[in-house]
């Protein structure tokens, strides 16, 4: 008993020395590593960035399987792949109450809270970013001991990272329990109900989200950030991580890209959601952006791949049905800032059988004297920066599509049978709403 008693104090002791030793006003002097889900095993240079921050070969990193499922499952998981890179981790067992068996000594334990600080790195696993934050903030809103703890290892130089769940908690404000994304954007949004408090690593001026280009997530940062108040907004895809160094330059690393939505010259009229002038640029690997100047920086392999206006690639309209599909807006981004075009048009809409499907959204890409792009020398990959964005809300004509194909003179086509409706092109009319 004294000696727990001892250890006790001995571990208050150090959590006290820490706190004066970086005061909550400091400035992190640490890295974010923010992951858009789905990191497999062998993207070897985001896991090796992660255990190079914590402090190299045998760094000690806090892994918080909060967020899953399964934690145990999902924590070792995390285990073995943090030791296979040369870490040296181990599991912080917190969860939401009531804990789980193996969960008791909680959040405020000062144990625990002395072994976060001490070490090099954190890392939160995918799941549900609520579980995260309701673990690490006391009833009454406070921060936990082990919170603290989280702050104080940034604050020193540390690394936290997390990925899909543990990306979201990275901003201020956070994603929660959302609905479809043209709910989001049919019905709006509410502090409470689809927003709520983040942990706020990357400050409370820049919005975070996840899975982005995958799930076309980029449309639902907007109402979040009209809503928040928020300039700046960061979405990251899957097996893809965003570096934010002590200095809040953001280096973006992996298997896709990243998103960045500017609304500082952007307007929005009362109703149906709508936005203008909104700015939009799509960072690929190896792309770095400045939060505090808003400088933009090409990857090595595009630094002389500055695509020529004068010289376009693609030639023609260029109009997307399902601007939310999967990577979409950045081929829409992609093929505009090589085309002859100077807008291109996408649409958003939901199926027949949904609620009011007549009814969407109108997403429209413009070139301005800002928009920049450049194309790699390896590969089909792009840049591209600062397109106009203006989303209004628009309406279909009536119906979606016929049975029928429009008769012709031509006796082929009298003959031909008519496709399902399933393969039929929709005779599209849209109308401002």
């Amino acid at each position: 008993m004294l000696r727990y008693v001892a250890m006790l104090a001995l571990c208050l002791c150090t959590l006290n020395a820490q706190a004066a030793a970086t005061p909550a006003g400091t400035p992190a002097a640490g890295s974010l590593v923010i992951v858009g889900g789905a990191l497999r095993a062998d993207n070897a240079a985001v896991w090796e960035r992660m255990v190079k921050l914590a402090g190299g070969k045998g760094a000690r990193i806090a892994v918080f399987p909060t967020a899953a499922g399964n934690p145990d499952r999902s924590g070792n998981r995390l285990l073995e792949l943090f030791r296979s890179y040369g870490a040296d981790p181990f599991l912080v067992r917190i969860a939401p109450q009531p804990a789980p068996a193996g969960y008791e000594r909680g959040p405020n334990d000062a144990a625990t809270a002395a072994q976060v600080a001490a070490a090099g790195g954190a890392f939160f696993a995918g799941g549900d970013q609520s579980r995260i934050t309701r673990a690490l903030r006391n009833p009454d809103g406070s921060n936990t001991l082990v919170l603290d703890a989280l702050w104080r290892l940034y604050r020193s130089g540390g690394m936290v990272g997390g990925t899909s769940a543990g990306a979201a908690i990275m901003s201020a404000a956070m994603i929660d329990n959302a609905p479809p994304i043209l709910d989001m954007l049919k019905s709006g949004v509410v502090d409470g109900r689809e927003v709520a408090p983040g942990l706020g690593f990357i400050g409370d001026d820049v919005f975070v989200d996840q899975h982005l280009l995958v799930r076309g997530r980029f449309a639902r940062m907007m109402p979040v950030m009209l809503k928040k108040g928020l300039k700046v907004g960061l979405g990251i895809d899957e097996n893809t991580a965003m570096i934010v160094d002590a200095r809040r330059e953001v280096e973006v690393l992996g298997y896709r890209g990243a998103v960045l939505l500017e609304l500082a010259g952007a307007s929005s009229k009362p109703g149906a959601f709508n936005i203008s002038n909104a700015r939009i640029s799509y960072l690929d690997s190896g792309d770095r952006y400045q939060i505090g100047t808003g400088k933009l920086t090409p990857s090595a392999d595009k630094t002389g791949g500055l695509v020529d206006p004068a010289k376009p690639s693609n030639m023609g309209p260029l109009f997307y049905g399902d601007i939310l599909g999967n990577t979409t807006v950045v081929e829409m981004m992609e093929k505009l800032i090589d085309s002859s075009e100077a807008a291109a048009v996408g649409l958003a809409f939901g199926g027949p059988l949904s609620g009011s499907p007549q009814t969407g959204f109108e997403f429209k890409l413009s070139k301005t004297a800002d928009s920049i792009g450049y194309e790699s020398a390896t590969s089909a990959h792009y840049s591209v920066y600062r397109l106009r964005l203006d989303v209004r809300p628009v309406r279909l004509a009536q119906p979606l599509y016929t049975d029928e194909l429009p008769q012709s003179n031509d006796q082929s086509s009298k003959t031909m049978r008519s496709p399902s409706p399933a393969t039929q092109p929709a005779a599209i009319g849209v109308q401002p709403r």
